[in-house]
C-alpha cells in the first residue's frame, strides 16, 4: 500500500494546450463560449433509424473526468438515432484550465454547476428548444441536481448514475475511508492535493472499477484524470444542498394521477452494484427520498416509509430493479462507480436506454 504514497502522478500546473483526445467515429469536439474560456462539449451525431422528435441525451461527467468518460454511451445512444451531448467542465477534459489555487480554492459547486448550464442551454438551442434528458455521474449527478433545484434548467427526465445524493455525501465519504484507511495519512503526505485519493492507479481501480476490470484500461483511465479538483465541490455536497420537490418540479410530465405515475417514470437512479463509493444501500435510499419529494407533490400525505406500498418490479428487468411514484431504481450487476466504463458497461446503457424510451 505504500507504493499509493507517491508524487509521480500529481500536477500543480495546468495543461498547456488543454489535452484533446482521439475520439471515436460519429464523435465530434465542439466548443462553447464561458466567461472564463471555452468549454468543450462532445456531440456524437444521430445514427441509424431517423428519429426526428428524439430527445436530446445530455451528459454531464463526475470529479476527475470529463465529456470523455460518457463515449462509450455516446456511440451506443447515437447509434439508436439518439442526439447526444456530453460536457467538460472548466478543469477538465479538453476545457480551459484555471490555475491550480483558483481551482481547489476558489472554485464553487455553484460555478461548476454554471458550466452546465452554460453547455445545456446551448445544447438544447443548437436541437431547437427540445427539452433535453439530463443524465449526471457522481458528483455530476450532485450538480444535475442542484440546477433543477436551483431552478436554472427544465428537462424532460433526470437520470443519477452513482450519483452523490442530494441529502449529502458524508456517508461516502466515511465508506471511502473505511475502504482505504491510508486516505488521511496521504493526503497530508502529499501536501494535501486534492489528487491524492486517486494518486496511483491502484487507487483509481479500487474507487471506480469492479475487479474484473484490466489493469491496463484501469492505467489508461487514470492518465486521462483530470490535474487538480476543485476542494469547495466536494465540502460543498458534504451536506443536504438541494430541495428535492424543487429537483422534481422542474422535470417535465409529473402527472398528479398516481396510477400513471406508476406506469411512468421521469427520474432514474442508476447503480453500480460493486460501487464501493455510492453504495446500492445509498442509492435506494436516494430512490425513496425523491419517491417521498414526488409522493409529495401529488398531494399525498405519506411518510417516507410508507412510499414502498407501491413501488413494484420493472418488467423484464433485474431482480431488485423497480419503480414506484414515479422513480425507477436500476441496478447493474458486477459493475464498479464508472459503470458507464466498467466492463458490464452496456448493461448499464440497456437500462437507461428502457428509462429514455418511456418517457
Amino acid at each position: 500500500m505504500f507504493e499509493t504514497f507517491t508524487f509521480r502522478w500529481l500536477r500543480w500546473r495546468r495543461p498547456d494546450p488543454p489535452p484533446l483526445y482521439p475520439l471515436p467515429d460519429g464523435v465530434e469536439r465542439l466548443f462553447v463560449d464561458a466567461p472564463g474560456g471555452k468549454l468543450e462539449i462532445l456531440y456524437a451525431r444521430p445514427r441509424g433509424a431517423a428519429r426526428p422528435d428524439a430527445a436530446p441525451l445530455f451528459f454531464v461527467h463526475g470529479g476527475m473526468g470529463g465529456a470523455w468518460v460518457w463515449l462509450e454511451y455516446l456511440t451506443f445512444f447515437s447509434a439508436r438515432g439518439i442526439p447526444c451531448y456530453a460536457v467538460s467542465m472548466r478543469s477538465h477534459g479538453g476545457s480551459y484550465y484555471p490555475s491550480y489555487l483558483r481551482m481547489v480554492y476558489m472554485t464553487t459547486m455553484r460555478m461548476l454547476a454554471g458550466d452546465v448550464v452554460a453547455g445545456l442551454r446551448w445544447a438544447q438551442e443548437r436541437e431547437g428548444g427540445r427539452e433535453t434528458v439530463l443524465v449526471g455521474h457522481s458528483s455530476g449527478g450532485g450538480l444535475s441536481q442542484l440546477l433543477l433545484s436551483d431552478g436554472d434548467a427544465r428537462v424532460k427526465g433526470l437520470a443519477l448514475v452513482g450519483a452523490i445524493p442530494g441529502f449529502g455525501s458524508s456517508r461516502v465519504y466515511t465508506g471511502w475511508m473505511s475502504m482505504d484507511p491510508w486516505f488521511l495519512p496521504r493526503m497530508w503526505f502529499q501536501l494535501g492535493h486534492p489528487s491524492s485519493p486517486l494518486s496511483h492507479p491502484a487507487l483509481t481501480w479500487n474507487a471506480f472499477f469492479s475487479r474484473a476490470q484490466s489493469a491496463a484500461f484501469v492505467k489508461a483511465f487514470h492518465d486521462r484524470l483530470t490535474p487538480y479538483e476543485s476542494f469547495l465541490w466536494s465540502l460543498g455536497m458534504s451536506k443536504p444542498f438541494v430541495n428535492m420537490r424543487n429537483v422534481v418540479s422542474q422535470i417535465a410530465g409529473w402527472d398528479k394521477d398516481t396510477s400513471v405515475m406508476v406506469k411512468r417514470q421521469n427520474l432514474m437512479i442508476l447503480a453500480g452494484e460493486s460501487d464501493t463509493l455510492m453504495r446500492v444501500p445509498i442509492m435506494e435510499d436516494l430512490a425513496n427520498a425523491y419517491r417521498v419529494a414526488c409522493a409529495g407533490l401529488a398531494s399525498q400525505k405519506k411518510k417516507p416509509r410508507d412510499v414502498g406500498a407501491e413501488v413494484i418490479p420493472v418488467e423484464g428487468a433485474g431482480d431488485r430493479d423497480n419503480t414506484g411514484h414515479g422513480v425507477r431504481f436500476c441496478l447493474v450487476p458486477k459493475a464498479g462507480h464508472h459503470m458507464q466504463n466498467d466492463i458490464p458497461w452496456e448493461v448499464g446503457a440497456q437500462k437507461l436506454l428502457a428509462f429514455y424510451e418511456q418517457l
